[in-house]
């Protein structure tokens, strides 16, 4: 009977921070500059520099600490790591080993067996290495030091997880609640999160862990399952056909769905962390850490739980509303100013999901104020537009935030709510569409939708279907 295997895995999570400022200097951390503009002598190690902490780092990665149920190392410090890469460009790190920021955390996630619990080891501060841009065409590297001392916090969990589902949904419960935190936008695409592997496979039924191989290079949830599956397989068939696992760091190519070695790993890789002798030990006292606490912001659950007290919206609304915390903050901040929550949550899960899909955009990249959603909603309940034109401004809004009451009083968008006007562009409607006149008074119901078009055309959008449709059935 063949061996039945279970696949072990770990990850280390990293994730850069929201701070305006790197960790230790007051260099930009804004994506995307040219390069080397975002750098001062601190973050690109030059001699004689010294490294001063940025508060709100550490704010974001006890508020990060909180959320996942972690203890707090109210008195922790940091280490050196040495290591010679050419984008370090001090030639070591600073990082947490001895006393990382927090400890012996959770999180819960939702898995087809029920909840289960994903322990976390350890979260700790360090900053970020510089990128290295790699040019084929002159053969050579060039080093981009932008990122170099951008604050990152590395979350990482127990060997808990058992599939790639399991995974994901970690690493999507993470997301959530950073964001919710403001902590980091978490985009994978931009690097501002990003996940290592660690994965073994043993018997199932046995005690003892694999051997583990690490992956890097996983951008994309999409990469990340694809990763888990591939090495899972690689390493069931190594066992099966008598050969051993090499502890190994392997790297994803996505294109080519395989993974292949960048080099051996030892355990005991001597990085020689010792206390950095340049920066004072943290001390964060049972004030500042209430502080932090009281400023936890309200997380996904208890808002899910909250809509449904308070809007009488359906669950599938509330599960794609509170997905992201900016729709979140959109939808309340509407509802606030219109009272109107069914017709919001409309708004939001039609109109404002299919123009993301379509613009290939995050809900976080949404820049129209709650005031101008709540303007066009009153529009429309007033009756002074119609859907259809509604639909067309929303488009408007959704690009460049105007003020939709001016944008139809300027465009003439109102519906015409002449009656004599209206019933004489119907008398012409009738009069030149005979056949479907006839269509209609023979019991072709249809017939009635096609002359509602007409006139809605003739009218260049600005009737009311309803009134359209009570005079057509009136005159005929």
């Amino acid at each position: 009977m063949a061996k039945q295997y279970e696949t072990v895995i770990g990850l280390e999570v990293h994730v850069e921070l929201a701070t305006k400022t790197k960790i230790f200097c007051g260099c930009s951390t804004a994506f995307g500059g040219a390069p080397n503009t975002h750098t001062c002598p601190v973050c690109t190690g030059m001699p004689g520099s010294l490294p001063v902490l940025n508060r709100q780092v550490v704010e974001y990665a006890v508020g990060v600490g909180l959320a996942t149920n972690c203890r707090i190392t109210q008195y922790c410090k940091f280490d050196r790591k040495n290591y010679f890469y050419p984008d370090n460009p001090q030639n070591y790190q600073i990082s947490q080993l001895y006393l990382p920021v927090c400890r012996d955390g959770y999180v819960e996630i939702r898995t087809e067996e029920g909840p289960k619990k994903i322990g976390i080891h350890e979260i700790h501060m360090e900053e970020d290495a510089g990128k290295l841009i790699h040019d084929e065409w002159e053969d050579c590297s060039l080093v981009d030091y932008n990122r170099s001392g951008v604050p990152l916090i590395e979350i990482v969990s127990e060997p808990d997880m058992r599939s790639a589902d399991e995974v994901i949904a970690y690493l999507e419960k993470l997301r959530m609640l950073i964001q919710y935190l403001g902590a980091s936008d978490c985009k994978l695409q931009e690097g501002s999160m990003r996940a290592d592997v660690n994965l073994s496979v043993r018997e199932v039924g046995a005690a003892e862990f694999g051997t583990r191989t690490e992956m890097k290079n996983l951008n994309s949830f999409r990469a990340i399952s694809r990763a888990i599956e591939g090495e899972r397989e690689r390493q069931i068939e190594l066992l099966a056909s008598g050969e051993k696992v090499v502890q190994e760091t392997r790297r994803w190519d996505d294109g080519k769905e395989c993974s292949y070695p960048m080099r051996s790993k030892e355990d005991a890789q001597d990085y020689r962390y010792f206390p950095d002798p340049d920066l004072v030990p943290v001390y964060i006292s049972d004030e500042w850490l209430e502080s932090i606490r009281a400023k936890q912001p309200e997380f996904r659950e208890a808002k899910m739980a909250r809509y449904r007290e308070e809007y009488d919206i359906p669950e599938y609304d509330i599960e794609i509303i509170t997905g992201s915390k900016h729709l979140a903050d959109l939808f309340e901040a509407t509802v606030a100013v219109c009272g109107q929550p069914k017709k919001v949550s409309n708004w939001l899960m039609v109109e404002t999901l299919r123009l993301l899909k379509e613009r290939e955009m995050d809900p976080e990249d949404i820049r129209f104020s709650p005031e101008h959603l709540a303007a066009l909603i009153g529009l429309t309940e007033q009756k002074v537009i119609n859907s259809t034109v509604a639909k067309e401004v929303f488009e408007v809004l959704f690009d460049e935030d105007i003020d939709p009451v001016r944008y139809v009083e300027e465009k003439g968008l109102k519906t015409v709510n002449d009656e004599g006007a209206l019933r004489r562009t119907v008398e012409e409607v009738i009069a030149a569409n005979p056949q479907s006149v006839e269509d209609y008074r023979n019991g072709k119901e249809k017939a009635i939708g096609f002359l509602v078009g007409q006139t809605m055309k003739a009218m260049k959008g600005k009737a009311d279907p309803a009134s359209v449709n009570r005079l057509l059935k009136e005159l005929l």
